[in-house]
């Protein structure tokens, strides 16, 4: 596995702290291109959100050429009525993801993919408080749109905080899959996390064919749940 890799582990710990820092200063500016990127749907589409963080966001890349891109270019070519949100934000956390969830859900998504928790881990914030987010934000999209499809994207982290931590924190994806009833992606990453030429110079954002990747992970989970 790649969390035996030293220098993507240097890498890992530095490059994502560095985003998670930056964050705050790049949340009014990416609130700002979702808006003017975002138009308004036909009274029939249905949505696609994929709400997560710089994974997400695409990172390095073009937007469209990132794994939430990937989906609607696909879904156009099946010739079908989906509008793909992306929701990334470099830096998130499950808590500032818990936070800025209702702005998204103005409108009902049909299929909620939601990817968080990755920088929590790396922080060393509390395990039961990135479970609890997790489990809150499912709540929140289910109270307001029961008939959404929810899916969560497993995380992984290195072994920086200690063994036991990483280990833990690992297993509270497949928890929340089950506490909720949710569709869970074991390793959203899988294929990708570690191998350098599929990764930018910093070691951590999949590059453009590491998207395309991470999307060939992602699209049976999203394809099963189309209606």
């Amino acid at each position: 596995m790649y969390f035996n890799k030293n220098l993507f582990l240097l890498l890992f710990i530095f490059c994502f702290g560095v985003f998670a820092c930056s964050s705050e200063k790049k949340e009014n500016a990416s609130s700002e291109i979702q808006e003017t990127e975002s138009p308004a749907n036909k009274p029939d589409q249905k949505i696609i959100l994929f709400f997560g963080n710089s994974l997400t966001a695409g990172y390095g890349i073009d937007e469209d050429d990132a794994f939430a891109g990937l989906t609607q270019q696909r879904v156009d070519s099946l010739g079908l009525d989906y509008k793909v949100i992306n929701g990334g934000l470099s830096g998130e956390t499950t808590a500032g993801g818990l936070s800025r969830l209702d702005w998204f859900l103005e409108e009902q998504p049909d299929i909620f993919v939601l990817e968080l928790g990755g920088n929590d881990g790396l922080r060393g914030i509390a395990l039961s408080e990135t479970k609890s987010n997790l489990l809150a934000m499912v709540d929140k999209v289910r109270a307001k749109f029961p008939e959404t499809k929810i899916i969560l994207a497993g995380m992984q982290i290195p072994p920086n905080m200690g063994q036991e931590y990483s280990n833990e924190f690992k297993e509270i994806y497949p928890a929340v899959a089950k506490e909720k009833n949710v569709t869970l992606i074991p390793f959203l990453l899988e294929n990708v996390g570690g191998i350098p030429e599929l990764n930018l110079p910093d070691g951590i954002h999949p590059t453009e064919e590491g998207h395309k990747i991470v999307f060939e992970t992602i699209w049976p989970y999203i394809e099963q749940e189309i209606n």
